[in-house]
């Protein structure tokens, strides 16, 4: 055996003990799969009667609610939002519905246009992964023309839904796109009016804004319901079929832990308060009487589900997750 034998035979040790740890490594690293932080699409089915309802998620924003909302204090606010283990600034929902009639695909709400930061925006998305293209809705309801109902109607000056005719209340649509309202609007409300006027610009242009004067059926099972106070000409829309009835409710409620408890509770964007109030309160009265679904924007989505009524306030009912069949 030669001098060297013993430091070669060592130098072999330590190079398989080394493999031996890398191996290792290697091993854990592949074992701790990253991060991944995203959720499903957001879409869920809901049938009404033989009509198909889908909830589409546009996402959520982060919203200061504490200071958003009146008539209550901040520490009663705080209180009830702890009771749901929740707290301010509370990540709300924004959310649009799909309505296929059989023979007419409405869509109820546009969500943000991504106008709330890169949570949002993604209604189209869901959308398509729901089995639909924008080209195919042929009907587009508007709840109220905040920018975060119909942020999604345009991408610039094109229209994101090419062969829809948008439908909205007289009332709302002379409110907001009157030229001469943008003008003597304050400075600070000038914004509001510029959204919805570039929002229904390609529409209007192209001859496909029909907007209503009064209650009643827009297409077969589909009706719109004056809700107004929230916005002058705030509307929800009835579905109805075969004796079910879902109501969608636009933004009746904001914050479903403290308004549904308390819901004399407002929103200081409330355009009337004292009417907004009012509106939701019957509203939440009939759908409790009369045991149909309702669905809203702002609430946990998929925001559909059934109001209790209690002996102060409400209670919200989520939908029990069902499959279609």
């Amino acid at each position: 055996m030669s001098d060297r034998e013993p430091a070669s035979r060592g130098w072999v040790v330590a190079r398989c003990a080394a493999a031996a740890l890398l191996t290792c490594c290697l091993a854990q690293a592949q074992a701790a799969a990253p991060l991944l932080k995203t959720q499903a699409p957001g879409y869920y089915r809901q049938m009404v009667g033989d009509i198909e309802v889908t909830a589409l998620s546009d996402g959520t924003a982060m919203l200061p609610v504490k200071d958003l909302l009146v008539n209550a204090s901040p520490e009663e606010i705080t209180h009830l939002l702890a009771r749901a283990y929740l707290a301010s600034p509370l990540e709300t929902s924004i959310n649009a519905f799909l309505i296929n009639t059989g023979t007419k695909l409405v869509l109820i709400d546009t969500g943000t246009g991504g106008a709330m930061g890169p949570t949002t925006g993604k209604l189209l998305g869901n959308l398509r992964a729901a089995g639909y293209a924008p080209e195919q809705v042929d009907e587009i309801y508007i709840t109220h023309m905040h920018g975060d109902h119909i942020g999604g109607l345009s991408s610039g000056d094109k229209p994101n839904f090419p062969n829809a005719i948008v439908r909205a209340s007289k009332a709302e649509a002379d409110y907001w796109l009157d030229p001469a309202h943008l003008a003597s609007a304050a400075a600070e409300a000038k914004g509001g009016f510029q959204t919805a006027q570039a929002a229904f610009a390609p529409y209007v242009k192209a001859g496909k804004l029909k907007s209503f004067d009064a209650d009643g059926e827009l297409v077969p099972g589909i009706s719109s319901v004056d809700t107004h106070g929230h916005t002058p000409g705030h509307a929800s829309y009835l579905v109805a079929s075969k004796g079910s009835q879902l109501l969608v409710l636009g933004d009746l409620i904001h914050v479903g832990a403290v308004q549904f408890a308390r819901p004399s509770v407002a929103m200081k964007f409330d355009s009337d308060t004292t009417v907004a109030t009012a509106a939701r309160i019957k509203t939440f009265d009939a759908a409790a009487k009369g045991g149909y679904w309702v669905a809203a924007s702002h609430l946990s989505f998929p925001a559909i589900g059934h109001i209790r009524a209690e002996k102060s306030g409400y209670t919200w009912l989520p939908a029990n997750y069902s499959l279609p069949h």
